[in-house]
């Protein structure tokens, strides 16, 4: 898996940054302790500057002057488009439009900070920066969390990623993240959003200083999850539903899904049944699956199908799999088609035979 994730020659380091555990990847630096918003931008190597800066074009060709001599054409600026310019090395990030608003790194950060002010604490937990730092990502973990059960932990974090190239919003998302196994869980919980994205314009910092609040999610969202998982742990699941859960949820499309209540699996895709196969085995062997909140219990169905994006799934880089889980990606769909067929199943006593796919339009 690559991971893309900043060298930069003149520091001689990686830009990123864990607390006490080292990522996958082995690089960056590992601190013991959390730091503060400053503390992680250095360590991340996140605290450079970005500007816009001219683009001019040079036509081909030579002209004639009044003297008869030759000479270049001069440079023609281009007024419509900048180059987003890394100060510290000089390297250009990206091309952006006149009416581009720079968010620097430290203005990332102060969405964070605005949680902080709102009496809510965070520990930044990791922050980096990918190819040439064009594309920089932070991850906090709020104060407050989630008790499934008695002792199965369940910890909030907010992510935010942000471009310095033009390709992309500013983006942040909120999700719960069992400890245990570190199983992200994407659920759109009643009406609340999970993430917000902020386009590169004028007022883009102070609407960042104030996303959290659109989230709705330091007390809202942690009441509704703990409420939702602690039913769903009290109710029984047989291994064959449980399998039936995984092959709708992870169904491409509604012929698909249709295929699978139907039992029509010599007519379904190698790909789609070994991803499914892979998906039951890890309900059924993984450690984290065997714990009294997760053990034959609906929660245990649908932490088998958000764990298995998060721990068995291949990605090809690191990037990749941040997009997928978090940022409206494949594992984020496919976990809020697993969310909603756990809904179903614990409100209206259906089994998926049962199911209308055709009319429960919020399942498939």
């Amino acid at each position: 898996m690559g991971h893309n994730i900043h060298f930069n020659e003149r520091t001689g380091k990686h830009a990123f940054f864990s607390v006490k555990q080292a990522a996958w990847h082995k690089l960056g630096q590992v601190v013991t302790d959390y730091p503060n918003s400053a503390e992680a931008l250095r360590f991340a190597g996140l605290d450079y500057q970005v500007v816009k800066s001219p683009i001019y074009t040079k036509p081909e060709g030579l002209q004639v002057t009044e003297s008869r001599e030759l000479k270049a054409l001069e440079e023609i600026p281009v007024p419509s488009h900048f180059v987003t310019l890394r100060t510290d090395l000089n390297i250009p990030l990206g091309v952006v439009g006149k009416d581009y608003k720079i968010i620097q790194n430290s203005d990332a950060f102060a969405f964070f900070d605005a949680i902080v002010a709102d009496g809510k604490g965070i520990n930044y937990e990791t922050a980096g920066a990918l190819g040439k730092g064009e594309r920089i990502f932070i991850t906090a973990k709020l104060s407050e969390g989630i008790t499934v059960g008695k002792d199965d932990r369940i910890d909030q974090y907010i992510f935010l990623t942000t471009s310095h190239d033009g390709t992309g919003s500013i983006t942040a998302a909120f999700t719960p993240v069992r400890v245990v196994c570190q199983n992200t869980l994407n659920a759109a919980l009643g009406k609340l959003s999970n993430v917000v994205r902020i386009r590169h314009t004028s007022g883009a910092k102070e609407r960042l200083k104030q996303a959290h609040q659109l989230m709705g999610i330091v007390s809202r969202s942690a009441e509704i999850a703990e409420t939702t998982f602690n039913r769903w742990s009290k109710i029984r699941i047989s291994d064959k539903e449980v399998k039936k859960l995984i092959e709708l949820a992870l169904a491409p499309d509604t012929e698909t899904a249709q295929k699978v209540k139907l039992g029509a699996y010599d007519e379904l895709s190698t790909n789609f049944k070994n991803q499914a196969e892979q998906a039951f085995a890890y309900a059924m062997m993984s450690d984290t699956q065997l714990l009294p909140t997760t053990e034959g219990t609906l929660f245990g169905a649908y932490n088998a199908v958000t764990g298995y994006f998060q721990n068995v799934k291949n990605y090809k880089t690191e990037e990749e799999k941040m997009k997928s889980i978090l940022f409206g990606g494949t594992a984020q769909t496919k976990g809020q088609k697993a969310f909603n067929l756990c809904q179903a199943f614990s409100t209206d006593g259906l089994d998926w035979d049962a199911i209308d796919l055709n009319k429960v339009g919020r399942i498939v």
